[in-house]
């Protein structure tokens, strides 16, 4: 690997990790508190800012109260870090780590933009461009558990341990249904290149909105099998975006840390930056899953073919820039979800914890799986005929509402006996 490949790489992990994304986790707890306070018709921080008046000025400069994260941040940073005494320090002061790091490191097979030529050689947004990215997601994000488990057991009290516990149960349960949900969008495009599938929508439209390139009728000769994939596509899609509330502790599903229950949760011990971590872990989290939300289903860094197309096309010297509006565009994109994940936190009521649990086993698990083959039909069926395809749709429906019969019958409570 030469001089300039190196600079280019830590240039990427610097530029797209510690700029982009992290800036992000104190800019969405501004999203949330603004958001919320619309909803609950409140006026939200509007006040943190530059105490211009201390240097002679008649007013401060509020900046909308954008400054308000700092303020936060300097705020946890100063606090006292205290370590009860009856805590098992080493996985106590390992377990905010092993929360944070993982959701960061999952960054770095997100696509952001598309490519950066600089003297005739392109550069992708792309920290690692694998060739297996949702399996490192998956892999990577899976470790966070290990933090949640550990910050409970270490802090040597019940309350925290029962937060883990749940925690870990809530985790482990939604990971299955989220992998699953995965494996219609990979055997639509047959690649688990990340960068490719991106590039793919943008040729021949989102997953959620196949509207030009091959995936439309009028341009393929008539084959509407991208159309009647977007069945599948949009349950996926809601399999997937509901388990990445579950993963990521979110309202409806913050069942480790309801306050009226379990006092703080895994993190009742933590305090000053060993709490912020957990905290920045959250939201870094949610970050990362609403990039994967906007990268499977929503086109990613594309904005549709005549937008990508003008935008490779724009250079500046011998520097094509179009990458670099490419991941403006993408970045708006996760902003939107974020704002999303924010407005059903504020509106939907939390989750029982047998509610939760029933959801992702008894639902999302059975339904993740039988829309794999759902997927798998509408994918073959030009090849197997309109009789075959038929038959299979049938034969898939009657094993579906067989086992929606088996699961209703399962679940009968018996009638209270009088006494």
């Amino acid at each position: 690997m030469d001089l300039v490949s190196l600079l280019v790489i830590v240039a990427k992990v610097i530029g797209l990790t510690f700029m982009v994304v992290l800036p992000l986790v104190p800019i969405s707890v501004y999203f949330e508190r603004r958001f919320s306070a619309i909803i609950q018709d409140r006026v939200g921080p509007n006040r943190v800012g530059v105490p211009l008046t201390l240097l002679g000025a008649k007013k401060d400069f509020s900046f909308f109260g954008l400054i308000q994260p700092m303020a936060d941040g300097v705020k946890l940073f100063l606090k006292e870090d205290f370590t009860p005494s009856h805590v098992r320090k080493a996985f106590y002061w390992l377990a905010p780590a092993l929360t944070v790091v993982p959701a960061l490191v999952t960054v770095c097979v997100a696509p952001f933009g598309g490519d950066i030529v600089v003297n005739g050689e392109a550069h992708k947004l792309v920290i690692a461009d694998l060739d297996v990215g949702p399996l490192f997601i998956f892999a990577i994000s899976s470790l966070a558990v290990y933090g949640i488990t550990l910050a409970g057991w270490s802090s040597n009290s019940k309350f925290p341990f029962i937060g883990g516990v749940r925690s870990t149960a809530q985790m482990i349960s939604y990971e299955i249904a989220l992998g699953l949900s995965v494996v219609p969008v990979l055997l639509y495009y047959g690649d688990l290149n990340l960068s490719n599938i991106v590039e793919e929508q943008s040729k021949n439209g989102w997953l959620l909105l196949p509207l030009w390139g091959n995936s439309a009728p009028w341009n393929n000769g008539g084959d509407y099998t991208a159309w009647l994939f977007w069945i599948p596509a949009m349950i996926a899609f809601v399999i997937f975006t509901t388990s990445v509330f579950a993963e990521t502790n979110r309202m409806p599903f913050d069942l480790p840390e309801c306050e009226t229950e379990l006092v703080g949760g895994y993190h009742t011990e933590y305090s000053s930056m060993k709490f912020a971590m957990f905290f920045m872990g959250e939201y870094a989290a949610m970050v990362i899953g609403s990039a994967m939300v906007v990268t499977l289903f929503l086109g990613g860094w594309s904005l549709g073919p005549f937008f990508d197309n003008w935008a490779a096309s724009l250079e500046i010297g011998s520097v094509k820039i179009g990458g670099l509006l490419n991941m403006a565009v993408f970045m708006a994109k996760v902003v939107a979800f974020i704002l999303f994940f924010i407005l059903v936190r504020w509106t939907v009521p939390r989750f029982r914890y047998d509610q939760l649990m029933r959801l992702g086993w008894v639902i999302f698990f059975e339904a993740a799986l039988i829309n794999v083959f759902l997927a798998a039909l509408v994918i073959a069926a030009p090849q197997f005929g309109p009789a075959a395809s038929i038959g299979g749709l049938v034969v898939l429906a009657l094993v579906t509402g067989a086992l929606v019969w088996c699961l209703k019958v399962s679940e009968k409570k018996s009638a209270p006996v009088s006494i």
